[in-house]
């Protein structure tokens, strides 16, 4: 018995500190599921993701909403008869497609500009053809409306995809940028987060237990785990959503601008994720957050509205596409246009890569300096000279 209780004794003790036994991986991983789980027990969390949903379906049910469409508001795809009565195929297809009888040519032709209708229709009086009718459509062949007429009757197309392109590209410009606002803007529960340890003091324990640097790593894991889990949920969604409002064309057209789309958001969302722990470690109230987030919010909100604002000027555009901050949004925009080639967005995405890693690792000295410091805002030059003071087994 009293050699079992030497041997209790003299064995070696838990890791209760940086660097004595927990790997950095293993403690990284800790710090992420805890938030992970943390999160999935929030509310806020889930109505937060509800409303991505539901701005989802929103936008691809109602497109006049944002930028107009050629959809009627009833979502049927229109069509203009110009001097003949309807074919007897588009009225019995009338539940799906909305007909409209137009005595004035330049009117029928105001409608197809505007993106009331999709195609004119018009009596076939001089290329001989059995359809007996001549289609006009702005950009492409209109599928749904051909079907319809049960025909292959001669199409025309009145102006070029790239001067009928403007309002997709509004459109599209608009759904990346409210997709990564929300995302970059979602990070500062990082720092509610950072700051919620520190002003409870549970920061203390955690860092007896972590290295501080997996804190900062584990945070950033989880909070990108979740952003994954929430792309991909809408990624699933987004063809249900757009079929349902009857966009299957631009869903073709749209998908290689979003697989490129992924991997930029998600890349940057890690390089805000970053900044935001950054922002919550420098404070040591939730009261005080507000004055360290501001250049967070700037850096998030200041590219998204450059790229919507500034999306109908290709050179703007271009600058924008490369910039770290703006890329997640720009690039994929210059792809959707094709006016980018895949060896740019190879290009912008190593640019964003590379300053990821300069920006996580900034964030890292700053992060382990200002962590433990409790008595109120730590400015970013004493937070990076006392990084030097932190305990050596948290070092890199």
């Amino acid at each position: 018995m009293t050699s079992t209780d030497t041997r209790t004794s003299t064995a070696p003790a838990p890791p209760t500190g940086p660097g004595t036994g927990t790997s950095f991986r293993s403690a990284t991983w800790l710090v992420a599921e805890r938030e992970i789980r943390s999160f999935l027990r929030m509310k806020s969390w889930w109505i937060g993701f509800a409303t991505l949903v539901v701005g989802l379906f929103a936008t691809a049910l109602l497109p006049s909403l944002f930028g107009g469409g050629d959809a009627a508001d009833d979502g049927r795809p229109g069509v203009a008869v110009v001097g003949t009565d309807p074919p007897p195929g588009l009225e019995a297809a009338a539940d799906d497609i909305r007909i409209l009888e137009v005595d004035d040519p330049s009117g029928a032709g105001q409608l197809l500009a505007d993106g009331e209708v999709r195609a004119i229709v018009t009596p076939d009086g001089t290329n001989g053809s059995d359809a007996g009718v001549h289609v006009m459509a702005a950009s492409e062949p209109p599928l749904v409306i051909l079907d319809a007429l049960g025909t292959l009757p001669p199409v025309e197309i009145v102006e070029t995809p790239d001067d009928a392109g403007g309002g997709e590209q509004a459109l599209v410009s608009l759904v990346f940028g409210l997709v990564f606002l929300m995302f970059g803007m979602g990070g500062i529960a990082i720092a509610q987060s950072t700051v919620t340890e520190k002003q409870t003091r549970i920061v203390e324990i955690l860092v007896s237990t972590v290295p501080v640097r997996a804190l900062l790593a584990g945070k950033i894991a989880g909070h990108s785990l979740l952003t994954i889990g929430q792309v991909l949920a809408l990624a699933v969604l987004a063809p249900v959503a757009l079929r349902l409002g009857g966009h299957t064309e631009f869903l073709s057209v749209l998908a290689p601008a979003l697989g490129w789309f992924v991997p930029f958001m998600l890349l940057g969302f890690v390089l805000l994720a970053a900044m935001w722990a950054v922002a919550g470690s420098v404070v040591s109230r939730q009261e005080d957050l507000g004055s360290s987030t501001g250049l967070v919010m700037l850096f998030v909100m200041v590219p998204y509205f450059a790229v919507v604002f500034f999306g109908d000027n290709p050179g703007v555009l271009a600058v924008l596409s490369y910039v770290p901050f703006s890329a997640p949004v720009g690039m994929p925009v210059r792809l959707f246009t094709g006016d980018a080639q895949v060896w740019e967005a190879v290009v912008s995405l190593g640019l964003l890569v590379a300053a990821l890693v300069v920006i996580v690792l900034l964030a890292s000295r700053v992060y382990s300096g200002a962590l433990l410091q409790t008595r109120g805002r730590i400015g970013l030059a004493r937070a990076w000279a006392r990084a030097d003071d932190r305990p050596t087994g948290d070092r890199a």
